[in-house]
Protein backbone atom coordinates (compact mmCIF):
# COMPACT_ATOMS: atom_id res chain seq x y z
CA UNK A 1 0.00 0.00 0.00
CA UNK A 2 1.33 3.01 -1.15
CA UNK A 3 1.72 6.33 1.64
CA UNK A 4 -0.73 8.24 0.42
CA UNK A 5 -3.34 5.67 -0.15
CA UNK A 6 -2.64 4.81 4.23
CA UNK A 7 -2.86 8.20 4.80
CA UNK A 8 -6.29 8.71 3.46
CA UNK A 9 -7.05 5.29 5.19
CA UNK A 10 -5.91 7.10 8.70
CA UNK A 11 -7.79 10.07 7.73
CA UNK A 12 -10.88 7.89 6.97
CA UNK A 13 -10.55 5.83 10.12
CA UNK A 14 -10.20 9.15 12.36
CA UNK A 15 -12.84 10.79 10.73
CA UNK A 16 -14.95 8.31 11.49
CA UNK A 17 -13.93 7.69 14.97
CA UNK A 18 -14.76 11.51 15.66
CA UNK A 19 -18.01 11.14 14.24
CA UNK A 20 -18.99 7.65 16.49
CA UNK A 21 -17.55 9.74 19.42
CA UNK A 22 -20.38 12.09 19.98
CA UNK A 23 -23.25 9.51 19.88
CA UNK A 24 -21.21 6.71 21.69
CA UNK A 25 -20.51 9.14 24.75
CA UNK A 26 -23.75 11.56 24.64
CA UNK A 27 -25.00 11.45 28.14
CA UNK A 28 -21.92 10.26 30.19
CA UNK A 29 -20.05 12.41 29.70
CA UNK A 30 -21.10 16.34 31.03
CA UNK A 31 -18.67 19.29 30.29
CA UNK A 32 -18.81 22.43 32.70
CA UNK A 33 -21.73 25.34 31.85
CA UNK A 34 -18.44 27.62 31.48
CA UNK A 35 -16.59 25.03 28.77
CA UNK A 36 -19.98 24.97 26.82
CA UNK A 37 -19.33 28.90 26.25
CA UNK A 38 -15.18 29.00 25.87
CA UNK A 39 -16.10 26.11 23.05
CA UNK A 40 -18.99 27.83 21.65
CA UNK A 41 -17.53 31.32 21.75
CA UNK A 42 -13.94 29.22 20.39
CA UNK A 43 -16.12 28.18 17.03
CA UNK A 44 -17.11 31.54 16.24
CA UNK A 45 -13.50 32.97 16.85
CA UNK A 46 -12.77 30.31 14.02
CA UNK A 47 -15.37 30.88 11.99
CA UNK A 48 -14.75 34.75 11.84
CA UNK A 49 -10.98 33.62 11.34
CA UNK A 50 -11.98 31.54 8.22
CA UNK A 51 -14.43 34.30 6.61
CA UNK A 52 -11.41 36.86 6.91
CA UNK A 53 -8.63 35.32 5.55
CA UNK A 54 -11.21 33.67 2.74
CA UNK A 55 -13.30 36.76 2.10
CA UNK A 56 -10.09 39.41 2.20
CA UNK A 57 -6.88 36.94 0.93
CA UNK A 58 -5.99 35.82 -2.14
CA UNK A 59 -2.88 34.48 -2.98
CA UNK A 60 -0.90 35.87 -0.23
CA UNK A 61 -2.41 39.54 -0.99
CA UNK A 62 -5.28 41.68 -0.98
CA UNK A 63 -8.43 39.72 -2.81
CA UNK A 64 -9.76 43.65 -4.13
CA UNK A 65 -12.95 45.23 -3.05
CA UNK A 66 -15.18 43.45 -4.53
CA UNK A 67 -14.77 39.71 -2.92
CA UNK A 68 -15.07 41.59 0.68
CA UNK A 69 -18.40 43.77 0.09
CA UNK A 70 -19.55 40.24 -1.61
CA UNK A 71 -18.61 38.39 1.58
CA UNK A 72 -20.53 41.57 3.43
CA UNK A 73 -23.45 40.88 1.83
CA UNK A 74 -23.47 37.41 2.17
CA UNK A 75 -22.75 37.92 6.01
CA UNK A 76 -25.96 40.43 6.88
CA UNK A 77 -27.92 38.00 4.80
CA UNK A 78 -27.18 35.26 6.87
CA UNK A 79 -27.99 37.53 9.88
CA UNK A 80 -31.19 38.29 8.91
CA UNK A 81 -32.01 35.28 8.71
CA UNK A 82 -32.02 34.59 5.19
CA UNK A 83 -32.26 31.52 3.03
CA UNK A 84 -29.15 29.78 2.11
CA UNK A 85 -29.39 30.04 -1.53
CA UNK A 86 -30.26 33.62 -0.93
CA UNK A 87 -27.11 34.46 1.12
CA UNK A 88 -25.35 32.45 -1.40
CA UNK A 89 -26.92 34.35 -4.79
CA UNK A 90 -26.92 37.82 -3.16
CA UNK A 91 -23.05 37.30 -2.13
CA UNK A 92 -22.17 36.07 -5.74
CA UNK A 93 -24.37 39.04 -7.29
CA UNK A 94 -22.52 41.50 -5.92
CA UNK A 95 -19.11 40.14 -6.27
CA UNK A 96 -20.24 39.92 -9.99
CA UNK A 97 -21.73 43.02 -10.40
CA UNK A 98 -19.32 45.05 -8.59
CA UNK A 99 -16.51 42.94 -11.12
CA UNK A 100 -18.76 43.68 -13.99
CA UNK A 101 -18.35 47.40 -13.46
CA UNK A 102 -14.57 46.96 -12.93
CA UNK A 103 -13.83 46.68 -9.27
CA UNK A 104 -11.76 44.40 -8.91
Amino acid sequence: MSATASMILALAVGTYAFRLVGPALHGRVELPARLQELLSAGAVVLLVALLATGGLTEGGGFAGWARPAGVLVGGVLAWRRAPFVVVVLGAAGVTALLRATGVA
